[in-house]
């Protein structure tokens, strides 16, 4: 989904035990959370599949679920930015850009039209109906 970059090294690390308090790192960034950082619940009831997804500090409108079938997809724009004021000088940021994305299969299909999203104090949750299947359709030979 995504390839990750750490922004730490062994040298970071040595400086970050010994001396936490005296060495602090210029740093403008850093790298995008795990994909599994998105916890996801999933709950099977008669007709419907509830999904819910911890997705905190992001706006209702970043975030995008796509369905298909039986897969379902949250993937989100993460978007942390800077504020600075005039004559502030920043020493570390720890702001990032990017996205991170999380899939799960449904033991069954999905009906789309009927699916519903809603997201409330940083948590996506799904109502996803199961399409209804027409068992024993008989078909007529010409």
């Amino acid at each position: 989904m995504n390839a990750l970059i750490s922004h730490g090294s062994l040298f970071d690390d040595f400086f970050r035990d010994v001396a936490p308090g005296f060495y602090i790192k210029p740093l403008h960034g850093d790298s995008l959370p795990h994909p599994g950082s998105i916890k996801i619940d999933v709950k099977e009831g008669g007709s419907a599949y509830t999904v819910s997804a911890e997705i905190p500090g992001v706006r209702k409108e970043d975030i995008h679920v796509t369905i298909e079938g039986g897969t379902v997809m949250v993937r989100a724009e993460v978007k942390q930015e800077d504020t600075q004021t005039e004559g502030d000088k920043v020493l570390r940021s720890e702001r990032y850009y990017g996205s991170v994305a999380r899939g799960i299969q449904l033991p069954q299909d999905v009906d789309e039209s009927q699916a519903k999203a809603k997201y409330d104090n940083g948590v996506l949750t799904l109502t996803l109906p199961k399409k209804q299947v027409l068992a024993g359709q008989k078909l007529r030979i010409e």
